[in-house]
């Protein structure tokens, strides 16, 4: 006796487009490379936007932390990393529905490293309109001089 034969359909997901791959790997490279870089050592703290710039005598950082006070916000500085950490809270009324949330609001930390020829010790730090600015001046050592030559 003969049995029929059945064809198995395969499916595609109702979700699959051709780029959400690309998009997925994209995602979890941004994600490594955020890590190697120190952007984050918890996955719940989330990481506010931050410029790094080099002067000829300095790097000045500058962070967004809209809302907040200093005393909301903790720096600290280890050898050459500079580490950024505080807490947003929720602005949200008892009895009220949201929405849509699209600001970001919990513990949040930034961390950078700076090159080896740093002050560590003349940090500065100010805070105005939501920018949270730091100036690391950078060493003496690695800057050349001048030197005098005696008669003899």
């Amino acid at each position: 006796m003969m049995l029929p034969s059945m064809r198995r359909q395969r499916t595609i997901p109702a979700q699959w487009g051709p780029f959400s791959e690309f998009e997925e790997l994209y995602e979890r490279m941004g994600k490594l490379l955020g890590s190697a870089m120190g952007e984050t050592s918890q996955g719940d703290a989330w990481v506010p936007l931050a410029d790094v710039m080099e002067t000829e005598d300095s790097y000045k950082v500058e962070v967004e932390v809209p809302g907040m006070s200093k005393d909301d916000i903790d720096l600290q500085m280890s050898d050459n990393e500079l580490v950024i950490t505080g807490e947003t809270g929720e602005a949200q009324e008892s009895g009220e529905r949201t929405h849509r949330r699209t600001r970001r609001y919990g513990r949040f930390e930034y961390r950078t490293i700076l090159p080896g020829d740093i002050d560590g010790e003349r940090v500065s730090a100010s805070l105005d309109k939501g920018i949270l600015s730091i100036t690391v001046p950078k060493s003496d050592r690695g800057k050349a001089r001048r030197i005098s030559i005696d008669q003899g």
